[in-house]
């Protein structure tokens, strides 16, 4: 099964964090080990963003802490490309979420992929399948 990780999700998953379910850790690992999880760069974006603005305190310097949590073995980065910032924008039925959570759904609607996240928005939203 094809996944990809809400920022939050991704930075649970990294920090083994139990605040990740059970269920949404089972789904990324068994991507991870299929080669098919995945992660938006725009997530990279995001924790480079609340690192700034001291909402995020990682426990190593930001670059180390991405190289290491963007290289897991079967984790791929996708790329934000025309189609994805464009269907972000033209996302059905009014998605009405954040302008990065438009991305990473419209991310995971072109991957095909469950996208695990706790957001309660993105989960009611019914144009994307998810999982927690």
């Amino acid at each position: 099964m094809r996944a990809i990780l809400d920022t939050h999700a991704w930075l649970w998953w990294v920090a083994q964090d139990p605040r990740l379910s059970d269920t949404g850790r089972s789904a990324v690992e068994d991507a991870r080990s299929e080669g098919t999880l995945w992660l938006s760069a725009f997530s990279i974006w995001e924790v480079a963003k609340k690192v700034q603005k001291g909402q995020l305190v990682l426990d190593r310097p930001l670059d180390d802490w991405l190289d290491q949590a963007t290289t897991p073995a079967g984790l791929h980065v996708a790329e934000l490309t025309r189609a994805v910032l464009v269907e972000s924008c033209r996302l059905p039925g009014g998605f009405a979420g954040e302008p990065a959570d438009a991305i990473i759904v419209a991310t995971a609607r072109s991957l095909g992929a469950v996208l695990v996240t706790k957001d309660q928005r993105i989960r009611d939203y019914g144009q994307v399948r998810t999982i927690w």
